[in-house]
């Protein structure tokens, strides 16, 4: 340490401050990397690696990015899992007395990255803290690029808790999540979240977190009384979860905060329910093949102009409404836009104009900002006035009331109108962002650079009468300033009173004393004047950033209205109606359609289909027919028919009755979790296991081939097993789609259990899917045929037509059908063996159909090899079992 430079010795010292983070370190115009830091990052941004001396002869390694790029290799490293701290120069070099003092002004970490480009607009970018305590857990999270602050907690066992926290996290899939040490040590919540969510992870000590502690340093923040002002009184572990959040920030941010200014405390209670798996079946956010949004519900719902609406919308459709008077105030919206086709339009023509207002305020809290950012909070401000007399003249009530609400937010506009130049740099150390006529110390030096310019000019007309030299200019330059530049051919006509400068290959340049005093002036002026208009500039933006709360609750109005305009819009496009609500338990919908489906298809070529279910005659529908005839489609799109209508958006129907439902639950398709030691059917029980424990009487439930992934006894029992239970016990309209036509039989021994089956066409061996649903059963899956449609080998079609024969005599595959060429020795154990099986078969007559039906259904133009070697596997696996 003693033979270093000073400079690295204050590196060091600073560093050993930071040592998870690359420190980025400003010298200059740079932000250099020693050390390990600089292998790294030279490896990651793909930058040169060079060596630096560091005192006594020795070097180290060394890598430096230029500051005003900086953002975007900072968003690199961040995005590749690494923090970075940026140490700044805190003084100004040519004052500085010895080594320029430098510290560390902000940790940049996934949850608390701003740069806009390395930001989803539509998407927030999360920090969230969870707290465990002895009987429940609370949960924060932060946005700091918009400054919105969320935070609930949940009271239950051990497992519950677990569900409820993966659950929340996959709700809001934050990039960074802060953990407890104990939490952390927990081997199985780990896998868990670092394979449903894959955030980065910050361990802290939860002994250092006190509740009476918390609250007080909350009430700093957020003003006194504000935990009560809240609604957060006695939600405890809440509080203790608001505070790890905050000191975190408070410690990487190394700023006050003021954007974030409003906690809003959430009861899962008061929102329609949705698991992790029931979030990724519906395709809510994003597909479950390609994880794209487009082919999602966001994607088809977001019609949005704004990027706060659109932020806005996906936390709609991740907490859709359970209160019907909420439900119908957006629905009155909706319905009053798309009864105002131009008020719809002239709504959304006003909305295109409106910036992202929530980041650029966050960018004007963090000092980030540039004149071009005030520009653009200007130009949407310009809107405002327009916009809300737009929603005040409408004849909605809901409209008019917001309109109201909006405040022009004038006196902002016409600060940044007077103050900044229409077309600024992007740089404020350069000068020209600040119109001269905002403050007279600027409009004199600015008059006087001008008229200094002007004395130059007239100086090189006079020079050149008086001289005769042709060639001759008044020149400038950074090095060398102002000049007169003479070429040699003219070099006899130069007078005496001229100052050589400089001597080129072609000129030579001098100076006269007159030039010299002018110059001083006009630098000068100008020197002032770029500082003047730095401070000029610091000040606007002082004065907007203590406005930051105003310009919230108009953004928060503004991403409301584009929302429900974007519901209208979509609906209008789309031919939806407008849901009529009932607390019955009735669901109750005329031609309904899948929304997405139908939007992908040709157009008119969708099937659409009623649905009727309630709590009592209709509450359990089992759902038979082949593969690929549309059963998944059908289930899936009455759940999101029914979440569609609680998050105030029309449907895809001719009419809808919808109950309001507390909870939706999905059981859909086969997966494993071999990270988590979890088979297939592991998976499967594991789903429906938290559907029978959390679902209610007011719950929707699909479930999809329940018992698939096991013998087929087996998987049958289980599947009957789990139909009677909940329509006995938990009494929750279900859709249950099955190949267990055995399970048809329940209709005629329980109550509230009703069949239905897909139509399908046979037309020889083909068939074709109907795409129909209708009361009844059938006792077909057509596998053979849909494996047939799959292209699966001609002898594997035949051997399975055979094999199904020889089940329908009863007889059982591999151990009693005939297989060609290999003899049978037919002894008395072998016969009592095959007498056994046979009585197990009788229990349920196989029939071919249902192994054909299997294989009709699949469409082979729309699989790819990897499904088709699937299939197969399945139809081995299930010969297997019979």
């Amino acid at each position: 340490m003693k033979d270093l430079t000073p400079m690295m010795k204050q590196y060091i010292n600073i560093k050993d401050k930071y040592k998870d983070c690359i420190l980025f370190f400003r010298l200059g115009d740079f932000y250099e990397m020693f050390f390990d830091d600089a292998s790294i990052a030279a490896k990651e941004l793909e930058i040169t690696l060079t060596k630096r001396e560091i005192g006594n002869k020795k070097k180290a390694p060394m890598c430096g990015v230029p500051y005003h790029a900086a953002d975007s290799y900072i968003s690199k490293l961040i995005k590749k899992g690494y923090k970075v701290a940026i140490c700044e120069q805190l003084e100004d070099p040519s004052e500085a007395k010895g080594i320029v003092e430098r510290d560390v002004v902000r940790v940049v970490t996934p949850g608390t990255i701003t740069d806009l480009k390395a930001l989803d607009e539509k998407s927030n970018n999360f920090l969230a803290s969870i707290y465990l305590g002895d009987k429940g857990v609370g949960l924060s999270y932060v946005d700091i690029s918009t400054g919105e602050f969320y935070t609930t907690e949940y009271y239950g066992n051990t497992k519950d808790n677990t569900n409820f926290i993966i659950d929340e996290l996959g709700k809001t899939i934050p990039s960074e999540v802060m953990l407890s040490e104990r939490l952390f040590q927990n081997k199985k919540i780990m896998k868990i979240i670092e394979n449903n969510i894959n955030p980065h992870i910050e361990v802290y000590d939860d002994s250092e977190y006190e509740l009476s502690d918390c609250i007080e340093k909350i009430e700093k923040h957020f003003g006194s009384n504000s935990i009560t002002k809240f609604e957060l009184n006695n939600k405890n572990y809440s509080i203790i979860s608001i505070w790890i959040l905050l000191s975190y920030l408070f410690k990487t941010q190394k700023t006050t905060l003021e954007h974030i200014n409003k906690i809003f405390f959430y009861s899962v209670k008061n929102y329609m329910f949705l698991d992790i798996n029931t979030r990724i079946n519906l395709e809510i956010n994003e597909t479950i093949r390609g994880k794209e949004k487009k082919g999602s519900l966001m994607w088809l719902l977001d019609n949005t102009s704004t990027a706060m609406g659109g932020r806005l919308l996906k936390k709609w459709l991740e907490q859709p409404l359970v209160a019907r008077d909420k439900i119908e105030y957006r629905l009155e919206i909706v319905e009053n836009f798309i009864e105002d086709i131009m008020l719809m339009d002239e709504v959304k023509n006003s909305l295109k104009n409106i910036y992202d207002l929530e980041r650029i305020m966050s960018k004007i809290i963090y000092g980030s900002c540039n004149a071009r950012d005030l520009i653009s909070l200007k130009n949407s401000l310009s809107e405002l006035p327009k916009l809300k007399q737009t929603l005040i003249n409408s004849d909605s009530i809901g409209l008019t009331d917001l309109g109201n609400k909006i405040d022009p937010l004038d006196d902002i506009f016409s600060l940044i109108d007077k103050s900044i130049t229409d077309e600024p740099p992007i740089s404020v150390r350069e000068g020209g962002i600040i119109k001269a006529e905002f403050d007279d110390r600027l409009k004199e030096l600015r008059e006087a650079a001008i008229k200094g310019k002007e004395w130059l000019a007239n100086l090189e007309e006079q020079e050149k009468k008086k001289t005769g030299i042709k060639t001759l200019k008044v020149s400038y330059n950074k090095v060398f300033g102002y000049f007169i530049e003479v070429s040699k051919s003219y070099l006899k006509l130069v007078p005496n009173n001229y100052i050589r400068k400089q001597t080129l290959a072609n000129s030579e340049r001098y100076f006269v004393p007159e030039l010299k005093e002018m110059e001083a002036k006009i630098l000068g002026a100008e020197e002032r004047m770029v500082d003047l208009e730095y401070n000029l500039f610091i000040n606007i933006r002082n004065k907007i950033k203590s406005e930051v709360e105003r310009i919230q609750k108009v953004s928060r109005i503004i991403s409301k209205v584009d929302v429900l305009n974007s519901f209208a819009q979509v609906a209008y496009k789309n031919n939806y109606v407008r849901p009529k609500l009932n607390n019955n338990g009735i669901i109750d919908i005329r031609n309904g359609r899948h929304p997405v489906v139908e939007k992908t298809l040709k157009e008119n070529s969708f099937v659409p289909n009623d649905t009727y279910l309630d709590n009592k005659e209709n509450r359990t529908i089992i759902i038979t027919g082949p593969n690929m005839a549309g059963k998944s489609t059908y289930m899936r799109q009455v759940a999101l028919i029914t979440l569609m209508a609680q998050v105030g958006s029309f449907i895809p129907a001719d009419e809808g009755n919808i109950g309001v439902v507390d909870r939706i639950f999905t059981r859909i398709g086969a997966s494993d979790n071999l990270a988590q030691g979890e088979s297939t059917f592991m998976v499967e029980m594991n789903e429906v296991s938290n559907i029978i424990k959390n679902a209610t009487e007011n719950s929707l439930i699909i479930l999809d081939e329940v018992g698939r992934g096991t013998s087929t006894f087996d998987g049958l029992s289980i599947a009957w097993s789990v139909i009677e239970y909940i329509n006995e016990n938990i009494r929750a309209k279900t859709l249950f789609a099955t190949h267990y036509h055995e399970l048809t039989q329940l209709e005629n021994e329980l109550e509230g259990i009703k069949n239905y089956t897909i139509l399908v066409e046979e037309k020889g061996k083909e068939i074709i899917f109907l795409r129909k649903i209708v009361k009844g059963s059938t006792d077909k899956s057509y596998g053979i045929e849909v494996a047939r449609l799959a292209g699966i080998n001609q002898d594997i079609i035949n051997r399975a037509d055979e094999i199904l024969n020889n089940i329908e005599r009863n007889e059982k595959p591999r151990e009693y059908i005939e297989i060609k060429n290999e003899n049978h020795n037919d002894n008395d154990n072998d016969n009592e063996k095959k007498k056994n099986n046979l009585k197990q078969l009788d229990l349920f007559q196989y029939k071919s159909e249902e192994f054909i039906n299997k294989v009709k259904d699949l469409d082979i133009i729309k699989l790819t090899p990897m499904e088709a070697m699937n299939i197969l596997y399945n139809m081995v696996e299930e010969a297997k079992n019979l």
